[in-house]
């Protein structure tokens, strides 16, 4: 069970953004699912709906699934938009470069960017997983802002000294790692270094 110091569960919210990676989110997604004690929330981009079909060959449907609560991207009258609603930990897995440049700029006219601005502003836990390459100039100083603004800045990029054997084994390690930083026990996908 994960509680915080008051003695209640988690809430985290998870957001996939358009870009490859899909796996990464929906995984990340089982996880928590698993977590009986964190409530989940989810957004999906309308750009990241084919995108989740096409990399996982999963319906949007049967991924939302996955969250206690799915949310469109459009809703901006949900409580995620809001302050007052509290959320421990939010990730975007995949983060566009698009997205991180509307989230490092203040542009906040998605559900998505309105509610990691929210995180920021509120001083939450913020897991942003670049997936992109190579950067720009331009990304890597947007991926700045959000560091130095209180961001966690996570890159889409598994470790090899476990020895990986298959694609679903890399996902795990940097699924494993997106959990972590959420400030939650990824339980064995993530295998710690040991020389």
């Amino acid at each position: 069970m994960v509680f915080q110091d008051d003695g209640k569960a988690m809430r985290v919210l998870v957001g996939i953004s358009g870009a490859s990676g899909a796996m990464y989110g929906v995984r990340v997604l089982e996880v928590l699912a698993s977590k009986p004690d964190v409530e989940v929330h989810l957004i999906i981009t309308p750009s990241a709906g084919a995108i989740v079909e096409d990399e996982t060959g999963r319906d949007i449907g049967e991924v939302a699934d996955l969250a206690d609560k799915f949310w469109d991207d459009g809703r901006m009258e949900s409580p995620l938009a809001s302050g007052s609603f509290p959320v421990d930990a939010m990730a975007v897995v995949p983060c566009s470069v698009s997205t991180v440049a509307k989230i490092a700029s203040g542009v906040g006219d998605t559900l998505l960017t309105r509610a990691a601005a929210v995180s920021l502003k509120e001083r939450r836990r913020l897991v942003v997983v670049a997936r992109e390459m190579p950067l720009s100039t331009i990304d890597l100083r947007n991926l700045t802002t959000l560091s130095e603004a209180g961001a966690v800045v996570a890159v889409a990029s598994p470790p090899f000294y476990t020895g990986p054997g298959t694609v679903e084994d890399m996902v795990d390690l940097v699924a494993g790692r997106v959990i972590t930083l959420m400030g939650l026990d990824p339980g064995p996908l993530l295998r710690r270094y040991e020389p």
